[in-house]
């Protein structure tokens, strides 16, 4: 039995088990919620090419790492636009606030060795 096209116009793909292919809807909660059917929020990043770093490409819900992979591949990289993809359970993700952003990457004013300002750059020495 197949489901009903996501919100979005995401539907289920060709894939194996495909009828089980579902598209998050949009996030807008605290991370780690889950769905009324208990599927947890992934958080999937995406390499577009060797190389470059994976940047985050959006969330979706899936019964667990498998699906999530495959349904991140059908949301994210339709039109091969990456070469990788890493999904992470929302729950394990831990992020700084960023109301405390000026203490918490505030310098320590006791570690000017860090701080290249009093290096002196050899002659022939560009770009730095």
């Amino acid at each position: 039995m197949s489901e009903p096209s996501a919100p979005g116009g995401v539907g289920p793909s060709s894939a194996g088990g495909a009828d089980r292919l579902r598209a998050a809807p949009p996030v807008g909660g605290a991370g780690g919620s889950a769905r009324a059917d208990g599927w947890p929020l992934w958080e999937v990043f995406v390499r577009s090419r060797r190389g470059l770093s994976h940047t985050h490409a959006g969330s979706l819900h899936a019964p667990d790492a498998e699906m999530a992979l495959r349904n991140a591949r059908d949301l994210f990289t339709r039109r091969m636009e990456g070469v990788s993809i890493w999904v992470v359970p929302a729950a394990a993700v831990t992020a700084s606030s960023p109301d405390e952003r000026d203490p918490f990457f505030e310098t320590a004013a006791d570690k000017a060795y860090r701080h290249p300002t009093f290096y002196q750059l050899p002659e022939g020495v560009h770009n730095l």
